[in-house]
């Protein structure tokens, strides 16, 4: 079954989850189905899909350079029907996935899984230790999550010290509320091994836009809630960490710092050129204000023997064709 190359493996002696690549495939097989059957699948144990307590040993399949990499399987006829739910699937596969990625990280000291916070307000799917101390809180998100449901889990790690990184499942869209706090999203690619990152795009240059943040001039990491977003996938082997997250490979590194430096010499120039257009402007000789000049008043009318019509705007005196309209044409 295709399922089965995802199934995770629980052992009855230490009572912790198993992952095929913790240990070589024949400690896996003495201790699982026909042998000690120590090892049973986790799901069937934890009541996913099954009755919880049912006891399922596995097998440890695979050979070194063959086409199906080593996984765990469940013997003939004892998987439930269509497998194992997906999703559920998806996020235990990629808390084991990230705990063995951190453990190879150069910086990092200690990783555990479903790690509760000091104060038990939160549990991490897993929690890393750096060796500078910095602690990080890596979520398998296999579904959307509310705003109000994130801010929550967000605020309770931020009291806690602990700086929470989200890796989302395939299909599932990132909350841009994420976005709006500064945090970066990342999806995991289970199957592929890759994390895939999303940038905003540069931002519209408008007037005096040297004044404002230079980052939004670039490609920017996390990308502004309603930013058109690129997408930059990496293979999970070439990312790290640091207290901030998740850190990108050189190349990609080298490329963001090219692109900044660009930004900074553009906006360097527009803003030399719209300080020598001030002085230019300051230098130039004033021109005088205008000054309102009322018109002249016309002259008063020369006296109007009585019982002559006049205009009854000008007072002057009006022909015959004008009397019955009371005014000249051009008053």
């Amino acid at each position: 079954m295709l399922d089965d190359l995802l199934v995770v493996g629980f052992d009855l002696d230490t009572q912790s989850e198993v992952h095929i690549g913790d240990r070589p495939l024949e400690q896996w097989r003495a201790l699982g189905y026909g042998r000690r059957e120590t090892v049973v699948c986790f799901y069937c144990w934890r009541g996913i899909d099954a009755p919880a307590g049912t006891k399922v040993p596995l097998l440890a399949r695979g050979r070194i350079g063959g086409l199906v990499r080593p996984h765990f399987a469940h013997p003939a006829g004892t998987a439930p029907p269509g497998g194992h739910g997906r999703e559920t699937v998806w996020h235990i596969n990629a808390k084991h996935r990230l705990a063995r990625w951190a453990r190879t990280r150069p910086n990092v000291m200690q990783v555990r899984m479903e790690q509760w916070t000091e104060d038990r307000d939160r549990r991490a799917d897993v929690h890393v230790v750096l060796d500078d101390g910095a602690r990080l809180a890596l979520e398998a998100q296999r579904e959307l999550i509310t705003d109000e449901l994130w801010q929550a889990r967000h605020r309770d790690y931020a009291a806690a010290g602990v700086r929470d990184v989200w890796f989302m499942r395939p299909d599932t869209r990132v909350p841009h509320v994420l976005f709006a706090e500064s945090i970066p999203a990342w999806t995991l690619y289970h199957r592929e091994g890759e994390a895939e990152a999303r940038l905003g795009e540069p931002h519209a240059r408008g007037p005096r836009w040297w004044t404002k943040d230079l980052r939004m001039f670039g490609l920017h990491h996390p990308p502004c809630p309603g930013d058109p977003v690129v997408r930059e996938r990496f293979p999970l082997t070439e990312l790290g960490l640091d207290p901030d997250g998740v850190t990108f490979p050189p190349a990609m590194n080298e490329r963001l710092a090219e692109q900044a430096a660009r930004v900074q010499r553009d906006a360097s120039e527009a803003r030399h050129q719209h300080e020598q257009a001030e002085r230019r402007r300051e230098a130039a000789p004033r021109q005088p204000r205008y000054r309102y000049e009322p018109a002249p008043l016309p002259p008063r009318p020369a006296a109007v023997p009585a019982g002559t019509p006049v205009c009854e705007v000008c007072h002057r005196p009006l022909a015959e064709p004008l009397v019955r309209y009371g005014r000249h044409i051009l008053c």
